[in-house]
């Protein structure tokens, strides 16, 4: 069995900062610029989800711009969660994207605001819901003999 991706959870906190604030503007700028913005976030979504984690954006800038100044880390966590984790933001944004484009505001701006919840409470606190149900999903998988 091979060795699990490990991933700054720093890094995490960085990107779910980064997320929330995308989020929020979304929420509040009307018309196409919050569209856009939306838009934005879900190929950001999209890239770690199926590409990987580093591949993202937010963890490029963080790498290059910000652990320099801050040093290593002191301790690394499994991709695995955070990367389920993409895929459910990429799911509640891509919702909201698509329920835009298709006249249903009031669905998209719910499915954002759920979005919004769950990146601010790992930026804040570092409590990952995605993480979490990767978690609830695994321990719920049967182990094959």
């Amino acid at each position: 069995m091979s060795q699990p991706h490990l991933v700054d959870p720093r890094g995490l906190r960085v990107a779910a900062t980064a997320t929330a604030t995308v989020l929020a503007l979304v929420l509040v700028i009307p018309g196409q610029v919050g569209v856009w913005l939306l838009a934005a976030q879900v190929a950001i979504f999209a890239v770690a989800a199926l590409v990987g984690l580093k591949y993202s954006p937010y963890a490029i800038v963080f790498a290059r711009f910000i652990r320099p100044r801050i040093g290593a880390p002191t301790e690394l966590e499994d991709a695995r969660p955070p990367r389920f984790a993409q895929i459910v933001g990429l799911s509640f944004t891509a919702v909201a994207l698509l329920a835009f484009l298709g006249g249903a505001a009031t669905v998209a701006y719910i499915a954002a605001a759920l979005a919004l919840m769950a990146a601010l409470l790992n930026a804040t606190v570092g409590l990952c819901l995605g993480c979490e149900l990767y978690l609830a999903v695994r321990r719920l998988t049967p182990v094959n003999a």
